[in-house]
Order: C-alpha cells, then structure tokens, then sequence
C-alpha cells in the first residue's frame, strides 16, 4: 500500500465508522520506517480541505504517523469543517513525508521549489510550510506564509530551518 492509499483509506473508514483501519504490514515504495508526515487533503478541483502534520515522529511507525495525521486532517483541521461521507468520493490525498530539518545560513540555500521551511519566534512561535506548493514563488513569500500561520508579527524575530519532504500524491 502506498502512503497516499493509506490516507485514503484511513480517512474514509474513520468518516464512516469512527474506526482506525487495519495497520498494513508496511508502505510500498517507502523505505523510512520513523519520521514526521503531513497529509494533505484536496478537493478534486485541487482546494485545500485539510492539512495536519508532525515535524518529528510523535508514533513509533511511520504507518501509524499518517494514520493519526489522516484522521487529524479530516476531522482537526481548525481552517474546515470535519471532513463528512459524501465528500469522500471527491477528495484526493497526499502525504509528505519529512527529511529532518537543517539549520539554515544564508537565503541563497532556500529554494521553495525543493525545501520546506519552518520559522520559530524568540517567543517560541512556530510556522511550517511544505516545499512545492502552487503560488509560493520566493523565499520571501514562503517566509510571510509561515509567520502568519505562527500568528508572528512581521517584524518578529526568528530562526530558520530548512527541509525536504518525500511527496507521494494521488
């Protein structure tokens, strides 16, 4: 089973049951058995539905890491509503699975292209953006979205950290 047909497939049996699915005996395509993920659930005119993720693996399987994130996306998500059985046949899923984050050093690093990026306050405020999203251009850009998301003033002070993510879509 691959990563994404797991998101599915939890998502769709936690909607109609209030049930986690079987766990399968591993992912095909993946060999990472511990990280951090984020599910990404999209309509299939491609807006967003909802997105939960974990930066560092909080489970003891990557398995169970995308199926607590998958149930979290569909049903946690602050931005939506819960996720309800007749939508399911119009969503489509996918999970980024992270490379553990790098200090960065100078912008020239960057590229919103191929790294995600997380941005953390003095104060301890956090802002995560995944890599390659349509729209998200410039560093810059990347930057702006994710003190947002961490409710960081602009002008605020921070820390950057850079990532890659393996991305596996429907």
């Amino acid at each position: 089973m691959k990563p994404q047909e797991l998101a599915r497939l939890t998502v769709e049996t936690y909607i109609k049951s209030r049930k986690k699915p079987a766990l399968p005996e591993q992912l095909s395509g993946v060999e990472i058995k511990k990280a951090g993920c984020f599910v990404s659930i999209k309509t299939k005119d491609n807006d967003l539905r909802g997105c939960i993720g974990t930066i560092h693996p909080t489970e003891d399987s990557l398995i169970k890491e995308i199926i607590n994130n998958a149930i979290s996306a569909s049903t946690r998500d602050p931005r939506f509503p819960e996720v309800v059985e007749e939508e399911l046949a119009h969503l489509k899923y996918s999970v980024d699975i992270l490379h553990p984050p790098e200090i960065a050093t100078s912008f020239e690093e960057f590229d919103p292209k191929i790294y995600g990026i997380i941005v953390t306050s003095e104060t301890g405020k956090k802002g995560l953006l995944l890599p390659n999203l349509e729209g998200v251009d410039t560093v810059e850009q990347q930057i702006s979205i994710c003190q947002s998301k961490a409710g960081m003033h602009p002008r605020e002070k921070f820390s950057l950290q850079k990532f890659k993510v393996d991305r596996y879509s429907e």
